[in-house]
């Protein structure tokens, strides 16, 4: 995937059609040649080996103009076995960001089929190597995560993944369940308890106690039927990924732990399987949180937010000055914005719409929603604090984000990404599957914020 520094690194011209055109004025007249013979314009996702005496003596590879991320992504499945180096008018910043679309490039899920993985390397920057490679880690971890199906990655497996992170980073690691579980976590255990496998909660600390403390919350139900509110089959078939804001935080944490980011962090992920039995959780029926809140259950497919709101309580109550969660809560959020858009809710306006621009820099898009008051109406059931689902069809992305804004303490920084966490189709560096959303524009934030 990538190497060291090598003379024998085989250049790569990363060009837009306008960019092509001076790259030939200066080009040997045999390379001119042929680049005019084989057609090659420099369209987006193209390229075009240019021989030399004896060997390959550059690669042409066609993009966008402003396209940094996913100007190498088709490379590493086409090129020859071998060293290669980027010569571009890029900036450091945007070096590494191609650099980074190699590597996503390089993913193959190979589980459960052999996939041949790519022989072509890239040379990365030394000062940038150490971010690039985990960044491009920990979206492989969010991929293979989401990619696996239930059958292999119950709410003990998920577990189990996280305390080896843990112990990676030395980090203190913990799984509740069972009868602690139900007394202090009651509405997690009420979603997962119809399943055979029993729910848990999972939680990490890592860092100093004394840096500014950080919770990242992750939605982890790996796989939502829908309850007995039971989905059709359509709907049903992609609910392996349910786990995907699970896998985000995991992604997440595995870069501030391992580039070491000044903060006090803390993971929260609800793990369960919201399966249908007789002992269901029921439409209508009311449940008590963490915190006393009594909810409402107008639909038992709106479990995600139900879960949350316990692992926001307890972030809430150890302290977190800023919370930040990821959950593939709603479909009214694809239909908002798509599925490479994911919308991001925040208290603070500012710095919300500071990370839409950040996200968009970093071509990592992310979309500030409102956290709109009036529609909170939607939620207040007669009989209960809180209800899981609006009385209205529209806005449904915008009170699921109120929702989880009533279980977090006032004056806490609090930021939720609804997100997809999958590509519906074949791009260069995006293959069909799980895929890793808001991580990197997150990350970048989190940085720049010291």
């Amino acid at each position: 995937m990538f190497c060291q520094a090598s003379d024998n690194a085989i250049p790569i011209h990363s060009l837009d059609p306008a960019a092509l055109d001076k790259w030939l004025e200066s080009a040997p007249d045999a390379q001119r040649n042929w680049v005019k013979a084989s057609g090659f314009e420099a369209a987006p996702g193209t390229h075009l080996l240019v021989p030399g005496d004896d060997d390959i003596a550059c690669v042409l590879a066609g993009r966008e103009a402003d396209d940094r991320l996913w100007a190498l992504a088709q490379l590493p499945g086409v090129l020859p076995e071998g060293d290669y180096r980027l010569e571009a008018d890029f900036s450091d910043e945007e070096y590494q960001r191609a650099a980074i679309g190699w590597g996503l490039g390089c993913y193959r899920f190979d589980r459960y089929k052999d996939v041949p993985s790519p022989t072509a390397r890239l040379v990365l920057p030394e000062a940038a190597a150490e971010e690039i490679r985990t960044l491009v880690e920990a979206s492989g971890l969010v991929r293979d995560l989401v990619n696996t199906p239930a059958i292999d990655l119950g709410p003990f497996d998920l577990a189990e993944v996280a305390r080896q992170l843990a112990e990676t980073h030395n980090a203190a690691f913990e799984k509740i369940d069972g009868e602690r579980l139900e007394k202090e976590f009651p509405a997690i255990h009420v979603v997962g308890q119809a399943a055979s496998r029993p729910p848990c909660l999972i939680r990490m600390q890592w860092g100093d106690p004394a840096d500014p403390p950080l919770a990242l919350v992750g939605k982890g139900v790996i796989f939502d039927s829908g309850g007995l509110n039971i989905k059709p089959g359509a709907g049903m078939v992609l609910m392996k990924k349910d786990m995907g804001g699970a896998a985000h935080v995991l992604g997440l944490a595995k870069v501030i732990m391992a580039l070491g980011l000044k903060v006090n962090l803390r993971v929260y992920i609800p793990a369960v399987e919201n399966a249908i039995a007789g002992n269901a959780y029921r439409p209508s029926d009311i449940i008590r949180t963490r915190n006393g809140t009594s909810v409402e259950i107008g639909n038992t497919d709106a479990e995600g937010r139900v879960v949350l709101s316990d692992a926001l309580t307890l972030a809430s109550e150890e302290g977190a000055e800023r919370i930040i969660d990821f959950a593939t809560l709603t479909g009214a959020a694809r239909i908002a914005l798509g599925e490479d858009l994911p919308p991001i809710y925040g208290r603070d306006t500012d710095s919300a719409r500071a990370i839409q621009d950040l996200s968009f820099e970093h071509e990592d898009p992310l979309w500030h929603m409102p956290l709109f008051e009036p529609y909170r109406r939607l939620i207040q059931p007669a009989i209960a604090d809180i209800s899981n689902t609006g009385t209205s069809k529209f806005g449904g992305s915008l009170t699921a984000a109120l929702f989880l804004d009533h279980f977090v303490d006032p004056g806490i920084d609090w930021y939720h990404l609804d997100i997809y966490a999958w590509n519906l189709g074949d791009r260069p560096g995006r293959p069909v599957g799980g895929e890793c959303q808001g991580l990197r524009a997150i990350w970048q934030w989190l940085k720049a914020q010291g």
